[in-house]
């Protein structure tokens, strides 16, 4: 007979959020895979439950090997839960690998839902939340930041991102020269917590208040574009001077901006050589 599998979400911030489910499967769980064992800790002694189980780390740097360990105990019977250090293990968090390899095996898997820092945004942006595209954090690196923000520059719905503090202002930026200074953001900081702060404007106001420096968890949430906005010949030439700084042939970055805002590639490859000689 097989175990089960349950992925418990845990508070982003405030510990009160933690639901009496969460207390009750952590205390009867076999085992606790825990993405950092001593906030665990400070969680379970703050709500006041007791762990009877086996608790072990698993986070990134550890998920692959450990992956085996846990689905033996699943298979051998043992209910296994998976926390991270706040929300739901998987998003943008360790899981997914036990996930896919407990399925597999014909291991049941439940959630206990809890508190989500994306949904939580994106209650609070004021941007629209009817549909929406979870991207997680950015990479690092400028050049493939900025082909994966080229990427989404048309894309209709509210983006959602995660990004730690020493990189936002740069990420901040990056977005504006992707999808434009006046686009709709709000950065949200420290969400549920003492110090929360939900900074709402256009890219280019917020790369400038971000500039101060931010701290804390960071969650951006930024609108989506619009299908029906049309770019000036500037406009056109500055898309295509972005996509190529990024590394993108010249010639492919006026298909893809072409592509991108639904214009000809002849109005591209027109706007692009104006902006090259203003005087003709």
């Amino acid at each position: 007979m097989t175990g089960r599998l349950v992925l418990a979400g845990t508070p982003i911030g405030d510990g009160l959020d933690a639901s009496p489910r969460l207390g009750r499967v952590l205390g009867e769980a076999d085992v606790v895979a825990a993405e950092d064992t001593r906030r665990l800790r400070r969680l379970t002694s703050e709500l006041g439950i007791v762990i009877a189980g086996r608790v072990v780390s698993y986070f990134e740097g550890n998920e692959r090997e450990r992956t085996p360990e846990l689905l033996e105990a699943l298979t051998s019977g043992q209910t296994v839960v998976v926390v991270t250090d706040a929300g739901m293990p998987s998003v943008s968090d360790p899981g997914y690998r036990l996930v896919a390899a407990a399925i597999d095996a014909d291991v049941a898997v439940t959630a206990v839902p809890g508190p989500s820092a994306v949904l939580t945004a994106l209650a609070l942006s004021g941007l629209p939340v009817d549909r929406f595209t979870f991207e997680g954090f950015l990479p690092r690196k400028p050049g493939e930041r900025a082909r994966r923000l080229a990427d989404l520059a048309d894309e209709p719905r509210t983006m959602v991102f995660f990004e730690a503090p020493h990189r936002l202002t740069a990420s901040l930026e990056a977005m504006a020269e992707a999808f434009g200074a006046d686009r709709r953001t709000a950065v949200c900081r420290e969400l549920t917590k003492t110090y929360e702060e939900v900074k709402r404007g256009p890219l280019d106001e917020l790369v400038t208040w971000s500039k101060d420096g931010v701290r804390g968890e960071i969650t951006v949430v930024v609108s989506g574009a619009d299908p029906n906005k049309v770019l000036t010949p500037a406009e056109l030439a500055a898309e295509v001077a972005t996509d190529e700084e990024a590394g993108t042939p010249r010639k492919q970055a006026i298909s893809d901006v072409a592509k991108r805002f639904n214009v000809p590639k002849r109005t591209v490859y027109d706007a692009v050589l104006a902006a090259r000689d203003p005087g003709k």
